[in-house]
């Protein structure tokens, strides 16, 4: 398969980054997760690994191609749920730290994601949003029942307050699932936390994507989120892929392939570039 991703996560005002992001690629396709580790409670950044994690354990225990997306994405969320309770219980003292979780499979051609809380995932074809998640979220469901109109989503004093989440209570999530989208060259998909499309409208991500490099235009996204939310900017994470070309996504393999997971891709594009500086000017560096 041919794809282009790109990722960021800024730390935005507040003291920690509790926000991680990762992808991890095999034969068959890709997977994309990122969790936003809640805010006000302790271990948010525990939860939100450890659905990272999780993941990451479920795709290498499974099959490949994937058999059935939708019976993966809910199980390894719904695992991640009791992961995250688990490793609450061994803190000392213990703690019940929650997360949003957003997860998105992407083989033989097609897309399936799931989520649970605010993060997001969007498909942009030719700029233009023709997929996004729904916020489990209070001022999301306010919105819905037509108790506010969309203008006042984006201000209202308990847009932060989400109805699900990943850990923190006992009782398992529900864990929403999309339908299969079918993919075309071109698309891209983009998962990202509240602090990075809380400030920004769809409209103005899709042409921005659209029309630069992506990872450009990820980066640019993302400052402009915190840029708009300073003072009290919050976490901001996104990771975006661009469907160079679905050649491969059309060929079944029962082997299993590459694996990456990036929770820090400001460190790991600092790596990369050194390594490509190194490669290029290496022979000067011998003299």
């Amino acid at each position: 398969m041919q794809i282009e991703i790109s990722q960021i996560s800024l730390q935005g005002d507040r003291k920690t980054n509790q926000d991680r992001v990762g992808y991890l690629e095999y034969d068959a396709g890709v997977v994309l997760v990122l969790g936003d580790g809640l805010g006000g409670r302790p271990k948010g950044e525990l939860a939100a690994q450890t659905l990272i994690d999780t993941i990451e354990k479920a795709l290498n225990n499974s099959p490949m191609p994937i058999p059935d997306p939708y019976e993966f994405l809910e199980g390894a969320i719904l695992q991640a749920h009791n992961d995250v309770m688990a490793a609450g219980r061994e803190q000392i003292p213990p703690v019940e730290p929650g997360t949003t979780a957003v997860v998105c499979l992407i083989q033989n051609g097609s897309a399936w994601w799931a989520h649970v809380g605010d993060s997001r995932c969007y498909l942009f074809r030719h700029g233009l949003s023709i997929y996004r998640t729904q916020d489990h979220s209070y001022v999301e469901d306010l919105y819905k029942s037509g108790e506010i109109s969309l203008s006042k989503v984006s201000t209202h004093p308990m847009r932060n307050y989400i109805t699900r989440c990943v850990g923190m209570l006992v009782k398992e999530p529900e864990v929403e699932l999309s339908k299969e989208i079918m993919l075309m060259e071109g698309d891209i998909i983009l998962l990202c936390s509240d602090g990075f499309w809380g400030t920004l409208d769809d409209a103005q991500i899709g042409a921005k994507l659209n029309s630069e490099r992506l990872k450009d235009a990820v980066t640019s996204l993302a400052e402009t989120a915190v840029q708009l939310g300073s003072p009290t900017a919050d976490n901001t994470t996104a990771i975006a892929i661009k469907l160079i070309s679905l050649q491969l996504l059309n060929q079944s393999s029962s082997t299993k392939g590459k694996h990456v997971s990036i929770q820090q891709p400001a460190i790991d594009d600092a790596i990369k570039e050194i390594e490509d500086a190194i490669s290029t000017y290496g022979h000067e560096m011998d003299d």
